[in-house]
């Protein structure tokens, strides 16, 4: 169990910054390995989902319980793009962000990654798939900066 969760925290490190793996998995996390595989799969905090190892590329795609939590404990991760308030009920109802919503992007953040949609307070509004660079988001003002995977309103 300690060498599985040192392997899961490093992969949080490497994956939104320095130090946020153990602060979104606790001593106390289940880790659910694959029935299949033996890989491990999930992991969950008192019976809630954190997040679930990708098997294509074994990175995390986390849960809005797993993005609350890096969130609240970490200001250091390379994960975050805030958006304008005025758009923030449509993203935590499922929707896309799109370039020209985008107010604060971190430079890190490159196509592909995981990333944690915030409003101007740093609320957890969605989670989701980065689509452009943060250095694009800046720059474009037209086209889907997130393809939302879950919104913080979503039923689930």
């Amino acid at each position: 169990m300690e060498d599985t969760l040192r392997r899961i925290r490093g992969v949080a490190d490497y994956q939104f910054g320095k130090g946020v793996g153990d602060k979104l998995f606790p001593e106390d996390v289940e880790i659910i390995h694959s029935k299949r595989t033996g890989r491990i799969r999930y992991v969950y905090l008192d019976g809630k989902r954190l997040a679930t190892l990708r098997p294509t590329d074994g990175l995390f795609s986390l849960s809005i319980i797993g993005a609350r939590r890096i969130a609240e404990h970490t200001v250091s991760a390379k994960c975050f793009i805030a958006v304008r308030d005025d758009v923030s009920k449509f993203i935590a109802e499922g929707g896309d962000v799109f370039a020209v919503h985008v107010v604060k992007v971190d430079d890190e953040i490159r196509p592909k990654d995981e990333v944690i949609v915030v409003d101007g307070e740093g609320k957890v509004l969605a989670v989701g798939r980065a689509i452009l660079s943060g250095e694009e988001m800046r720059a474009f003002k037209t086209g889907v900066a997130v393809k939302v995977r879950r919104g913080c309103l979503q039923e689930g």
